[in-house]
């Protein structure tokens, strides 16, 4: 499991690495252009099954920490739908992977969201 590492709060979300490596593409391109945005996500069952949001902007420190060695391949699909979520009112809304067939947020190539 990687794990993306909001500001100084000391906030760990777990997501699996390819899951977490579509994540860092869609959110440094948008904080590239220096927008600041929401991202929501699904809690995994373990802490509760609600939703979590943090609001992402360039000035608070984001780490994204991979478990594996290797960059997995990119899904352009799940990127267009991912930075389309991104771009809208709601910001970016976390949403499986297109063609997975995964019913469940939490299993796969989505993987859980814990936050610590």
């Amino acid at each position: 499991m990687g794990k993306l590492l909001y500001g100084s709060s000391g906030i760990e979300i777990e997501f699996d690495d390819r899951t977490l490596t579509h994540l860092q593409i869609v959110i440094a391109a948008k904080l590239r252009r220096k927008e600041s945005f929401f991202f929501s996500w699904k809690d995994d069952p373990a802490i509760g099954d609600g939703r979590s949001s943090i609001w992402l902007d360039a000035a608070i420190p984001l780490y994204f920490k991979f478990a594996g060695g290797r960059v997995p391949s990119i899904n352009r699909e799940w990127l267009d739908v991912l930075t389309a979520s991104s771009n809208g009112s709601g910001g970016l809304q976390f949403t499986e992977e297109p063609g997975t067939g995964n019913a469940n947020p939490h299993n796969g190539a989505s993987g859980p969201a814990t936050v610590r």
